[in-house]
């Protein structure tokens, strides 16, 4: 009688109703058989998730285009020791000439997304610019010091990109974050120092004030124009 009821108390007080459950395993188990029609051997999956890898990887640095028959063709000489059609030299001067041309076109598509964005974002009501070319409003305003770009100051933020994806926040991890304002982003730097004590800005920050042509990590491309909340908690450590 106690195994019964307490049977029906999980079931009960799942989120996920039973019948979902089995929907979800069944969907499963329907995927692991196609991917075994697929794939003869763990050496078939590995080589197409090889594959997934490289094209992950090269389409983040601009590529738009590659042929894959070549690619496939580089990669079975090299395994069957047959010649190569370039030399090493060759092969460098291939790869460095297609991907600074992707890295330049790039350049150019995320710079006039950028500068569009901060164009037109610059003539909404509340918006203010800055010589420097930061754009910022007051969602709270405060009465209080003012930081300087020696001090230490505590923050709680939130950054996201112009399409609303957010890279990091201190609201998720539950805390504020204390620094030196003079060694953070340019952006930072200048918008902080106009901000009192207990107001709450939302600065939006062009790439040449946030991290500029090389990005940061995965989360933060080249050229992006940053958005973040800040609230100035205090300052001083």
């Amino acid at each position: 009688m106690i195994k019964t009821w307490i049977f029906c108390g999980l079931i009960a007080s799942s989120s996920v109703p039973v019948w979902a459950q089995q929907k979800e395993i069944s969907a499963i188990k329907k995927r692991e058989n196609t991917l075994n029609n697929m794939f003869e051997s763990k050496v078939d999956s590995a080589s197409y998730a090889f594959g997934l890898s490289m094209g992950r990887d090269l389409k983040s640095r601009g590529l738009k285009h590659l042929n894959g028959q070549m690619v496939a063709q580089a990669i079975n000489d090299i395994f069957a020791g047959k010649p190569t059609l370039l030399s090493e030299e060759q092969e460098y001067t291939a790869i460095r000439e297609v991907l600074m041309a992707a890295a330049e076109e790039q350049k150019k598509e995320r710079s006039a997304m950028g500068e569009a964005f901060l164009a037109k974002n610059k003539n909404k009501a509340g918006i203010h610019s800055t010589p420097s070319g930061l754009q910022y409003e007051v969602i709270r305003d405060a009465v209080g010091p003012k930081p300087r770009a020696t001090d230490s100051v505590t923050v709680n933020y939130k950054g996201t990109l112009v399409d609303g994806k957010v890279f990091d926040s201190s609201y998720d991890r539950g805390e504020p974050i204390t620094f030196q304002l003079n060694q953070v982003i340019a952006g930072w730097q200048e918008g902080i120092q106009l901000m009192p004590v207990g107001s709450h800005y939302r600065f939006y920050i062009p790439y040449q004030l946030g991290y500029g042509e090389r990005g940061a990590g995965n989360d933060i491309p080249p050229y992006s124009v940053l958005i973040f909340d800040v609230e100035l908690v205090k300052i001083g450590g």
